[in-house]
């Protein structure tokens, strides 16, 4: 279904360009305010947002256009996106709003929705809200304007609900911690929640300025977490991106782990309780969960090994959701940090992924490195190939001979994949091995028919 403004992830772009203006985003919320009264007679919208300075632009515009549509509004401030998705369910709220571009640079800003379940919108509801954008505005009179207010204890809230995730029969006291924030949403909210379960918490990436979301810190910058950790002698890194709903995790030997190994560690210390692995279901039903077309063989194969099925969805969490959702399991993600673990919430959370690894830890009294021991991540080689105008990959024989070549080489120790870029004329060519040499050359020969 073709749509003009949302993406994978709601509406998103560079601030004072369009969509991302004060007059389109009242709109939008005028739009979103009248779909949501064709169903409820008076609708109350939760709204949050991380640190860009754009946030109190775009928060006010929203306001105004949901309040004359009729539609009430609570405020949060900053908060994480999945703390908005939490609190909108908790509250009752019909609809809760993030003003959020995620891991991106401060200068971008988006506006992202979740049900009133705490569920991101389908796409046919996002279609709905297109089709009102096109029509004009009905503005509400005097005594049908929505009203706002503010719900002063926002993060508060949010903090205990990710306390009440992590197994009350454990502490962190003991445990040192550096936790990066990014300059984002949970700035004034990860270092709590790490500190309230015991941990001795150092914080970086917490003093946040309006223009440094992101900047040099947070999960899609984990030099400054690694160097953080090595510095204070702490056990552990915790790294969130700027609306922290992404995770990066570091040991006190500053080794990186990304979202797929921390993935398989979450379905490892279920199964060690004896837990159907991630299944929801009757305990007849096949465990598995759910990564990406990109999450690394070696996971699939470790996961295999314990009798856990990997099933590969597109790439993005949304897209991981929708499956989880369809086969009734819990547990999916990405290598990039976003994990789902739909028993504790309905989206994917940091703080909360990294309390399950951490209860890992503690459970096993073993580092992160020994938990992942039978798991040594495939060396991926990913090679763009720009495409010239008009040029067919798809029908491209050489192509076809060349990856069919290359899959008997790799047999069951390797594997390739070839996508074309959804923003760009361009052929992602991944191919991925146990050897890095051989990941390398057959992705060259692979990428030569293309060029």
């Amino acid at each position: 279904m073709s749509r003009k403004y949302f993406g994978t992830d709601g509406i998103r772009g560079t601030v004072g360009q369009g969509p991302i203006t004060p007059d389109f985003v009242l709109r939008l919320a005028h739009a979103v305010g009248r779909v949501l009264k064709r169903s409820e007679d008076r609708p109350t919208v939760l709204i949050g947002k991380d640190t860009r300075i754009s946030g109190y632009m775009l928060e006010s515009a929203l306001e105004s256009g949901f309040n004359s549509a009729g539609v009430d509004v609570v405020l949060l401030g900053p908060l994480p996106t999945p703390g908005v998705a939490y609190l909108t369910r908790a509250q009752r709220a019909s609809l809760g709003v993030v003003i959020s571009a995620s891991h991106n640079p401060f200068a971008d800003n988006g506006i992202k929705f979740f049900s009133s379940q705490g569920t991101k919108l389908s796409d046919v509801w996002e279609s709905d809200v297109e089709a009102t954008l096109e029509e004009a505005p009905v503005w509400a009179d005097s005594a049908s304007l929505g009203k706002t207010r503010r719900l002063n204890d926002a993060a508060g809230r949010y903090i205990e609900f990710c306390k009440s995730t992590f197994a009350h029969d454990l502490s962190l006291r003991g445990v040192k911690i550096v936790v990066d924030a990014a300059h984002g949403a949970a700035y004034h909210i990860a270092p709590m929640v790490f500190h309230e379960l015991g941990a001795e918490v150092v914080a970086i990436g917490c003093t946040p300025d309006g223009l440094n979301i992101n900047h040099e810190v947070g999960a899609t910058h984990p030099q400054a977490l690694v160097r953080a950790v090595k510095e204070s002698g702490a056990q552990f890194g915790v790294a969130l991106d700027g609306d922290a709903d992404r995770l990066q995790l570091i040991d006190g030997e500053g080794r990186l782990f990304n979202g797929d190994e921390i993935l398989y560690l979450m379905v490892k210390e279920r199964l060690s309780r004896g837990q159907n692995a991630s299944c929801k279901c009757s305990e007849e039903s096949v465990p598995g969960v759910v990564g990406t077309l990109m999450t690394n063989m070696a996971v699939e194969l470790a996961l295999k090994a314990k009798g856990v099925e990997l099933v590969r969805a597109k790439v993005g969490d949304r897209y991981v959701l929708e499956e989880l959702e369809k086969r009734g399991w819990v547990l999916g993600g990405e290598g990039s940090g976003h994990l789902l673990a739909l028993d504790k919430h309905t989206t994917g959370d940091g703080i909360i992924s990294a309390l399950q690894v951490l209860q890992a830890c503690l459970r096993s009294r073993q580092t992160l490195a020994q938990l992942l021991v039978e798991v040594t991540l495939f060396p991926q080689v990913l090679i763009n190939v720009r495409l010239r105008p008009q040029q067919e990959w798809q029908t491209n024989t050489q192509l076809a001979a060349a990856t069919k070549s290359v899959e008997q080489e790799l047999g069951n120790q390797g594997r390739v994949l070839i996508r074309a870029s959804g923003t760009e004329p361009l052929v992602r060519v991944m191919v991925e091995a146990r050897d890095a040499s051989q990941a390398q050359s057959c992705a060259e020969r692979i990428a030569d028919t293309l060029r």
